[in-house]
């Protein structure tokens, strides 16, 4: 398993604060095939740590620090371990985080279920506070419950952050797909593809929150938001990929 992380690994995170609330964005990447049963395969996912200011009124999402913990298998035979790992965060998330945000996150809850060969009480856990989300206001998707702020049709998420000035462009699948990526990494053990996902991830976690955010009115931002600037802030140099001048050009 590959694991990186600035929170301390899977299962920690920042102690916050008295004056501040804890964030966790989840994201899960996944192989697809409907043509079996529970054929989708979980093979990537992050978790990223925010600690805002309790303070009434919207924070400057711009300014933002955050932390994370992500996890990549080394082969298919590890996605049981991964969906572990997954576990452990959000078992974390649902206990410390005061909210969890997602985009599509019922899928990759479904998904991380489908994956684990007995029930973990976590996912099973998340699942019911997804569904409860509307009076309990634990998590927000923001597939489903950002529309108050945007105008367009698409629930993408690369659409939504367009529309919301969120610049997300993602240099990782410039000449390649996900799929694409995710077979070079295991078949040839490309260690750029499986970081190029590990950080396309990482962005979808980060943009999520931020579009949760500024939907709970916690947050906002001035004009255009460079997300990838963002997001190397919270990175540093834990994927050389940030370093090449493919992603450089972009900051």
């Amino acid at each position: 398993m590959i694991i990186k992380s600035t929170a301390g690994g899977p299962g920690q995170l920042p102690q916050p604060g008295d004056e501040t609330m804890l964030v966790a964005s989840v994201d899960v990447e996944w192989s697809k095939n409907y043509k079996i049963k529970n054929g989708n395969r979980a093979f990537c996912y992050s978790v990223a740590w925010l600690q805002l200011p309790r303070r009434k009124g919207p924070l400057d999402l711009a300014a933002i620090d955050w932390t994370f913990t992500s996890a990549y298998v080394e082969n298919d035979a590890e996605t049981g371990d991964l969906v572990a790992l997954a576990a452990t965060d959000l078992h974390r998330a649902i206990t410390d985080a005061d909210l969890i945000i997602g985009h599509q996150l019922s899928s990759d809850l479904a998904v991380l279920d489908a994956n684990s060969a007995t029930p973990l009480d976590a996912i099973a856990a998340a699942r019911r506070a997804w569904r409860q989300r509307r009076t309990d206001k634990k998590i927000i998707d923001t597939r489903y419950d950002a529309g108050a702020i945007l105008e367009g049709t698409s629930r993408r998420l690369v659409d939504v952050c367009t529309e919301l000035s969120l610049d997300v462009t993602q240099p990782e699948l410039a000449r390649k797909s996900m799929t694409a990526l995710h077979r070079d990494w295991l078949t040839s053990a490309d260690a750029q593809a499986r970081e190029r996902i590990s950080v396309l991830n990482l962005r979808h976690s980060l943009s999520a929150a931020l579009v949760a955010l500024r939907a709970a009115r916690r947050g906002h931002w001035t004009g255009s938001l460079n997300v990838n600037r963002l997001l190397v802030k919270g990175l540093g140099e834990t994927f050389t990929w940030t370093q090449d001048p493919a992603f450089q050009r972009l900051l």
